[in-house]
């Protein structure tokens, strides 16, 4: 599939990770089948856009933030802390927070 595409299965799944939400669970809450939400996060299926509002709607999050900054046929390497950011958004959010703690003791070290 296209690198868009991919590129949306990706924020899908980190959305739907940060909320600790199973694919299944997510089908669910969106009225989607749990295969479809699995095709679209890694790619496979173009979405419909009112597959998308359904998910965006099971998200909690509005068509601004999985859409932001997203800009096909740019290919453009991301920014390191955009990296991080991206993997840690994909976790839940106890994890998040442990991560933030290390982050920012090491930060406070360095300061030193």
């Amino acid at each position: 599939m296209s690198k868009i595409s991919n590129a949306i299965g990706n924020r899908i799944k980190a959305h739907r990770n940060r909320l600790g939400l199973t694919q299944e669970e997510l089908a669910e809450k969106c009225g989607l089948h749990h295969t479809y939400i699995g095709q679209l996060e890694r790619g496979e299926k173009n979405a419909t856009l009112e597959s998308i509002e359904k998910i965006v709607c099971g998200l909690d999050i509005s068509f601004e933030v999985l859409f932001e900054k997203l800009v096909p046929g740019i290919d453009t390497e991301p920014s390191a802390a955009t990296k991080c950011y991206e993997l840690v958004d994909a976790l839940p959010l106890k994890d998040q927070q442990i991560i933030l703690d290390i982050v920012s003791k090491m930060v406070k070290y360095k300061e030193i």
